[in-house]
């Protein structure tokens, strides 16, 4: 391996969008494809707001927010509670939070340095490439526009839930994205050197292929380029 991925250092990856834009699964896929870790840190909000919850407090409350976020159960990940929309709704709220994102980012950060597999992590979110992982060798913004992204989300989740609409789940994520770009603390934005992948009319196999070729692009290049 040259290029980019040459030297003692890990590879990273980093993935930032909306939400149901795709980002996850293209995350995962491509950890999958290079033999990488993966760490989902949407995940990790998810987890604290629903802590937060459970706790029958108010995730809003940054005091509340950041206690729990500080004392963080890792086994909430593989909660199945963690991919409803209300713990979705939280994790906006705690993830709006300065005292909440300083909290969790050492854990994010310690693990793109460190991924338990040695050879590299893809991490996906809202702020990796920007505030996270700045220097990654490999910066994807995936998006989608609000309708497609909606849909996507609602065809996810109806079958747990009968009663949804897809007018709740395109409200929700449009309020959703209005607290992700307007937070003062690491907004969702794309990273001035990241590649913009829109998936709006694109299916999993022709972005993972584009991310790919991306990505081979970088850490693979020569190194005279």
């Amino acid at each position: 391996m040259n290029g980019a991925a040459r030297g003692n250092r890990p590879v990273v990856i980093a993935i930032d969008g909306p939400a149901a834009a795709g980002k996850g699964t293209l995350a995962r896929r491509l950890a999958a494809h290079f033999g990488y870790d993966y760490l989902d840190t949407g995940g990790l909000y998810r987890a604290v707001g629903l802590a937060v919850m459970r706790a029958g407090l108010d995730p809003a409350d940054e005091a509340q927010a950041a206690d729990a976020a500080a004392r963080l159960d890792v086994a909430l990940l593989g909660d199945p509670e963690l991919r409803s929309e209300a713990a979705g709704d939280a994790a906006s709220k705690v993830a709006a939070l300065p005292a909440v994102r300083k909290a969790l980012l050492a854990f994010q950060r310690d693990f793109a340095c460190n991924p338990p597999g040695g050879k590299g992590a893809v991490l996906d979110g809202r702020d990796i490439g920007t505030v996270v992982c700045p220097d990654a060798a490999v910066k994807l913004f995936v998006t989608a526009d609000l309708e497609t992204r909606a849909r996507r989300r609602f065809d996810e989740l109806r079958a747990r839930d009968g009663r949804l609409t897809y007018d709740a789940v395109l409200a929700d994520l449009a309020a959703r994205d209005a607290r992700d770009a307007a937070r003062s603390t690491a907004p969702l934005k794309q990273a001035a050197d990241a590649h913009l992948l829109d998936t709006t009319n694109s299916d999993i196999d022709s972005v993972f292929n584009a991310a790919l070729a991306l990505i081979e692009a970088r850490i693979y290049q020569d190194p005279e380029d």
